[in-house]
């Protein structure tokens, strides 16, 4: 995904081209759009918005780049923004009936992308904004990071350094993606009218569709749109000038609420202090318990430590059977289950038409429980131990050896070879990565490493956590028989 080619100058658009990150614009600090962009504050509170006196644009001491900071003390319950409901960018014309012709255009493209990039769609409008000269959102556009630090933008060889085949995958997905897009786009836009272009005559490349994708990804906000007549609402996403600078904390001081605006119908989008702030202290969102590779694919950042965190691995009983062999749990019943055990396995999801194979280890449970199930179940000896308890219960970590101690011990060591065995698929160990780190890498490598770190330490901490469970099980059966 190289910088965008040059693109001739017309009087009716401003550019869509993106420069490379600078020495002064890091992927750490992207310069904005534009060197001197207008006072966001100021716009917010001139279109009938609402700032509180202490919210302050600052560089983040948390994070890379700019934020939102206290200036002084902020009480808990206090408005901090209110944006009324002509603010927010949003794809309205994607959400209604009877388009003119270059929204038309701009919504049929839309429909072309599929629901799980629906960042792309609202991109297309941002990119249409951002290309117009009379744009009512140009002071929040311009505004906007000039590059992302997501891994659609990486180089090739920090792609391959992410070294975690299922975010490669989404990696390489998105970029496929992007390149057909590029070809979709240029194809219908290539015959038309200069007054029925929705970019205002201008070239739109993969680069500048990646530029759009990312804004929205790291930036939207899927939230309540209008309301249906079973009195749900449909999810609407939206780019909320201003609050879109709170950065992400798991433990955050403030939250966004949608009331009712008085006097009408529409929504007012505000941020509350959900805690008391203190004078210099970030205001911080919490963007959702996400995994780390949520959070580099959309938001281009990775947490260290994250509590959500995990990996991600394949049923499959040939590997299951190597991770018993390794463990010394010999089991015939991993690649070829007894029919009783292959339906629970069905009823678990990991066997029988269209089954979803794709398991975790970390986050908050530990060992996702289905997977724990299925070990359960393919260690036991018999259909009548196994009926005796329900499949919630044989999902659970909290219920202690359901089936007894020594086929949970096996369960448990089972998952550590697992761990084991997906350690060894990394090329590199946390010592090697860390001295990396210290010999001073670009911004992007430096993620790529990062997030393999991280990776790496959410299978160790499975791993000592499980181990300290073997430990005390065995000690418990050793005493149990003495008794």
């Amino acid at each position: 995904m190289a910088g965008l080619g040059a693109s001739k100058i017309l009087t009716q658009f401003r550019p869509l081209t993106c420069a490379a990150a600078t020495a002064t614009a890091t992927a750490c600090h992207p310069g904005r759009l534009v060197p001197h962009p207008p006072d966001l504050i100021k716009w917010v509170r001139r279109e009938g918005g609402f700032v509180h006196q202490a919210v302050t644009i600052a560089p983040s001491a948390d994070s890379c780049g700019l934020g939102l900071v206290a200036s002084q003390d902020i009480p808990k319950g206090s408005d901090l923004i209110a944006l009324p409901h002509h603010i927010p960018l949003r794809f309205s014309s994607l959400e209604s009936e009877g388009v003119d012709t270059i929204d038309s255009v701009l919504v049929n493209l839309a429909r072309q992308v599929p629901e799980e990039l629906w960042a792309m769609r609202l991109g297309l409008k941002l990119l249409q904004e951002r290309a117009s000269i009379g744009s009512f959102w140009w002071a929040y556009i311009s505004n906007l990071p000039e590059t992302y630090s997501v891994p659609i933008f990486f180089p090739g060889e920090d792609i391959k350094n992410l070294q975690y085949a299922p975010l490669l995958y989404q990696v390489n997905k998105r970029c496929r993606f992007l390149l057909d897009f590029e070809k979709e786009v240029k194809r219908v836009l290539k015959n038309l009218k200069p007054d029925d272009h929705p970019f205002r005559g201008q070239d739109v490349d993969a680069s500048s569709l990646g530029w759009a994708m990312s804004a929205v990804s790291s930036r939207a906000f899927r939230l309540h749109g209008k309301k249906l007549s079973d009195g749900t609402h449909v999810d609407v996403p939206m780019m909320l000038p201003l609050i879109d600078m709170c950065n992400h904390s798991f433990n955050p001081n403030a939250q966004i609420v949608q009331e009712q605006d008085a006097g009408s119908t529409n929504m007012l989008i505000k941020v509350v202090a959900e805690t008391q702030i203190k004078q210099d202290d970030n205001l911080v969102l919490n963007y959702g318990c996400l995994n780390n590779d949520f959070f580099l694919l959309d938001y281009g950042f990775v947490i260290p430590s994250n509590p959500y965190d995990c990996i991600e691995l394949k049923y499959d009983g040939a590997l299951l059977d190597a991770a018993s062999m390794a463990a010394g749990v010999m089991s015939p019943n991993f690649s070829s289950p007894a029919p009783w055990q292959q339906q629970i396995l069905s009823q678990l999801n990991l066997d029988g038409e269209a089954p979803v194979l794709k398991v975790n280890l970390g986050g908050s449970e530990l060992v996702e429980g289905r997977l724990l199930a299925a070990l359960r179940v393919l260690l036991a000896s018999d259909l009548e131990t196994v009926q005796k308890h329900d499949l919630n219960t044989l999902k659970s970590l909290a219920a202690e050896a359901p089936l007894g101690i020594s086929n949970e011990v096996a369960a448990l060591r089972t998952v550590i070879a697992l761990c084991v065995i997906a350690l060894g698929h990394f090329p590199t160990k946390i010592m090697e990565d860390e001295a990396l780190l210290k010999q001073g890498v670009s911004g992007s490598a430096e993620l790529a490493i990062q997030f393999r770190i991280q990776k790496k330490s959410v299978i160790i901490d499975v791993m000592r956590g499980l181990t300290s469970r073997v430990k005390l099980l065995s000690s418990k059966e050793k005493i149990s028989a003495q008794g």
